[in-house]
């Protein structure tokens, strides 16, 4: 019971199918008590339940965009739990035109509303938490490949992943110095969500990571969940302002993987399967 008597909350869950879901999973079997945040009311009938199942967690309404529900968050979180211990930010968004045309059209607005919700609310929910984040809390944020490198449709939304790694590494030092605490980021390989959904030829990535990741397969929600609950765990006190890849091994790899066909010629894995 890694995570019993710790307190947080989740920014972000979405359904049973979201990266945040996986991680609430690892959490709850450690004995962390959470609270859950939603979007709007199309939403609220999906992580309600959701939230039911996890031993009827609080739930709390969050637009990060909403300066009025920013403004509540806190003393909400205080209400129930007093002091939390850790912070899991599972929010990203970029208008649909930002991902489903080339990335030299991307909008002014849409590079706003990408960067605004995707990365500073990071920034800013920290800051609107600053008096139930405990010291020595763990605080995680989820990132993707597309940041560092070139992910076909990515678009806007890997340079918002670039300044979020960016973002940990300053906060990691900042809220490390003063107050102990703990800031890093999971990278993990492409699952189906409903984030994903909105990027295209999404099932060409999959496949695509499937035939030349080291371990030759996707991952889960649940093993993305089981790395996100040691870094919010005190197994990982050393650790902060790092990108910890969960993504079968692909984020190693510099070009496609080669293996032997039935006439002993070398070929692309991706080849000899698709």
């Amino acid at each position: 019971m890694l995570m019993q008597g710790k307190k947080g909350l989740i920014v972000g869950l979405a359904n049973d199918k979201s990266i945040a879901y996986g991680i609430a999973q690892a959490l709850h079997k450690q004995g962390a008590q959470m609270a859950f945040t939603y979007l709007n009311e199309a939403l609220q009938k999906r992580v309600e339940p959701i939230a039911a199942s996890f031993d009827n967690s609080p739930v709390y309404k969050l637009d990060v965009s909403d300066e009025a529900d920013m403004e509540a968050i806190a003393a909400k979180v205080a209400a129930d739990f007093g002091e939390i211990d850790f912070l899991v930010h599972s929010v990203a968004f970029a208008p649909k035109e930002a991902l489903t045309e080339g990335f030299m059209k991307t909008s002014k607005s849409a590079f706003q509303i990408a960067m605004d919700v995707s990365v500073y609310s990071l920034i800013d929910l920290t800051n609107r938490l600053e008096s139930v984040l405990a010291p020595g809390a763990s605080i995680i944020t989820l990132s993707y490949l597309g940041g560092p490198k070139y992910i076909p449709n990515y678009n806007v939304m890997g340079v918002a992943k670039a300044a979020l790694e960016s973002t940990v590494r300053y906060m990691a030092v900042e809220l490390g110095a003063s107050k102990g605490q703990r800031v890093n980021a999971i990278s993990a390989g492409p699952i189906k969500t409903l984030a994903a959904s909105g990027i295209g030829d999404f099932k060409q990535i999959l496949n695509w990571n499937e035939s030349n990741a080291p371990l030759r397969k996707n991952v889960t929600i649940e093993e993305v969940g089981n790395s996100a609950m040691y870094l919010l765990s005190d197994l990982s006190s050393g650790v902060s302002g790092e990108v910890h890849y969960v993504d079968a091994g692909y984020n190693i790899m510099g070009m496609a993987a080669v293996e032997k066909n039935a006439e002993g010629k070398s070929v692309f894995v991706w080849d000899a399967n698709k």
